[in-house]
């Protein structure tokens, strides 16, 4: 892997269709869209190939604005959107739109997610979003499986 892309490979102990089903409505996407001790405050999610998202994560001391567009979506395969800090200023968010692939693959019961994202301008700000992605991958694991329980 190159040093402008990162890369979050989980399983998840429930079904590959109930993993995607929480990408695709707002609904579950408020639940698992923010990393650590944020809280997806706001969320804009027109879920179509073309359709744009707006979110708002907000902690106690920070909050930080995020917008992309939907270019492909596969149901239970992939989706592809671009991501763009919202406003893209100061030294925290300022940096190129890039472009989230998430792919879901059946592994026994469970389900595969990849979530890759590129590219970066420098590895310090790849290192920063592996911290917070990697956060919202397990926060979206503990949450779909939490759903995947309560549906057996």
């Amino acid at each position: 892997m190159r040093d402008d892309e990162l890369l979050i490979v989980r399983t998840f102990d429930a079904p590959r269709a109930l993993v995607f089903h929480v990408w695709r409505e707002a609904e579950h996407v408020r639940q698992w869209l923010a990393p650590g001790d944020f809280k997806c405050a706001s969320l804009e999610w027109d879920f179509r190939p073309g359709g744009s998202w707006r979110a708002c994560i907000r902690s106690a001391k920070n909050e930080h604005w995020m917008n992309g567009r939907f270019v492909e979506i596969v149901a239970d395969e992939r989706i592809v959107t671009t991501f763009r800090w919202d406003p893209d200023e100061g030294s925290d968010t300022h940096m190129p739109e890039n472009r989230i692939t998430v792919t879901f693959a059946d592994e026994g019961n469970g389900t595969v997610q990849r979530f890759h994202q590129a590219p970066f301008d420098t590895v310090a700000r790849r290192d920063s979003h592996t911290q917070g992605w990697t956060s919202v991958v397990e926060r979206t694991g503990g949450y779909v499986e939490r759903l995947a329980r309560e549906a057996s």
